[in-house]
């Protein structure tokens, strides 16, 4: 592979290129790296490769001639040359792309600085643009580093040990396993016994269940890209069965349209859509918050049937889900509930349609989701009275509208959205 880079500061490379596996494998001519300073690609006696923005602004930015020059001038010896800006703007480098782009024979790699590189070059000039994060550095030299590491693993050759390669973390998808060296006991913490066994087999399935696990809880959207066996589905759906959400439907206190606390009747469909959602989400528990008497008589009626009458042998998909439902005469007596099944007492989480309330994210409720039970708390009618609220501990963020802020939903959609937004990036199974 040869890999030409377009900077303004050519230095930056000199140590890295030199040490480790990189330096041996640019000594062996695996890898060929040719670095242009882009001062060399102007006319002018000052070298100027920069200008002020035209519409005024803050920095500069890089001029299209020079990079126009150095990009014809490597295209003229390559025509099939790939060229990379590194950019903030970019997508994020992850293995894949790493993996795609060590199959090119030659890349350009275009360090940018300042406030960027006008315009017209990037957006006429340049096949593609990388990140690597959301952060700001102050120059692609870094950026352009980082890219190349990660291409020279790929590399056959540059690394000894192909199996080396393909157990790094992201090679197969996942997380790496915690690794373990001499000495075995180390200030009274040991090496798992497991290591020390002997049994190759089994420490390769004890590996496979330790990456499982740690991209569950830290990076779970990377099994969108993973090859998943029936056996790690099992594996997985038990270690999710420790993340304890609860649904609280309150029918009171609740206000109505006027602004006035009102007890909310109880909807079949409420019952029904709730309980279908939270057993495909795997949630505990379905909880109907209802004072009145005549109200929870008739949703026992339901329930009845579909557990115990015709219902259960009509449909047992169905069953399945009600069984997730229990009813309450109040708020306290549904969390003691919860604080009885768990052993302590939940998290409650809050949802308001206003904005006047400082919220969590989704990915914040799943971590808390690996520590605590959590409840989350909806309201009928037109919302949860503020005696409800101040209980909660976390909100979560409105569901805003896409054109305007319209968010005028049913309780049924805002929760199905809440719960797929917190749970549904755990979704592993496919028929």
């Amino acid at each position: 592979m040869q890999i030409d880079v377009i900077t303004i500061f050519p230095e930056y490379f000199e140590s890295p290129l030199k040490i480790g596996l990189l330096g041996k494998a640019l000594k062996k001519g695996i890898i060929k790296i040719n670095l242009y300073n882009l001062r060399d690609f102007t006319e002018d006696k000052h070298k100027v490769v920069d200008d002020a923005p035209f519409g005024g602004g803050e920095g500069m930015v890089f001029k299209p001639e020079p990079l126009y020059k150095a990009i014809s001038h490597i295209k003229n010896l390559d025509p099939s040359a790939w060229i990379i800006y590194l950019s903030p703007q970019g997508e994020v480098l992850n293995q894949k792309i790493a993996e795609r782009l060590s199959k090119k024979e030659h890349l350009v790699l275009i360090c940018g600085r300042y406030e960027g590189i006008d315009e017209r070059i990037r957006a006429n000039f340049i096949d593609e643009e990388i990140s690597i994060g959301d952060y700001v550095v102050f120059g692609g030299e870094v950026a352009s580093l980082v890219l190349i590491e990660t291409l020279a693993r790929l590399i056959p050759g540059v690394v000894g040990k192909k199996d080396s390669v393909e157990k790094e973390s992201f090679s197969t998808g996942l997380l790496k396993y915690p690794c373990y060296t001499r000495p075995r006991n180390f200030m009274g913490y040991e090496v798992p016994e497991i290591l020390l066994s002997g049994n190759h087999a089994e420490i390769e399935k004890y590996r496979r269940k330790l990456s499982l696990e740690i991209t569950l809880k830290r990076k779970p959207y990377l099994f969108k890209s993973v090859e998943l066996t029936e056996e790690d589905r099992k594996f997985l759906a038990e270690l999710l069965k420790s993340q304890r959400l609860y649904i609280f439907l309150v029918h009171y206190p609740v206000f109505n349209k006027k602004g006035e606390k009102i007890a909310s009747a109880i909807t079949n469909l409420d019952l029904h859509d709730l309980s279908r959602l939270a057993r495909t989400y795997g949630v505990k528990g379905v909880f109907i918050i209802q004072p009145l008497e005549d109200q929870r008589k008739l949703a026992e009626e339901l329930i009845e049937y579909w557990l115990n009458k015709k219902g259960a042998q009509y449909n047992p998909l169905r069953k399945s889900a009600i069984e997730l439902i229990k009813l309450f005469e109040t708020l306290d007596s549904a969390i003691s509930e919860v604080e009885k099944i768990e052993g302590e007492k939940p998290v409650l989480l809050g949802t308001d349609a206003s904005p006047k309330r400082k919220y969590i994210s989704c990915e914040e409720v799943r971590k808390i989701l690996w520590e605590k039970p959590v409840v989350l708390v909806l309201g009928t009618a037109w919302g949860l009275c503020d005696e409800v609220l101040d209980r909660c501990d976390y909100f979560l963020e409105p569901i805003w509208g896409r054109l305007d802020p319209y968010n005028h939903l049913s309780v049924r959609s805002a929760a199905s959205i809440f719960i797929d937004r917190i749970l549904g990036i755990y979704s592993f199974y496919k028929k």
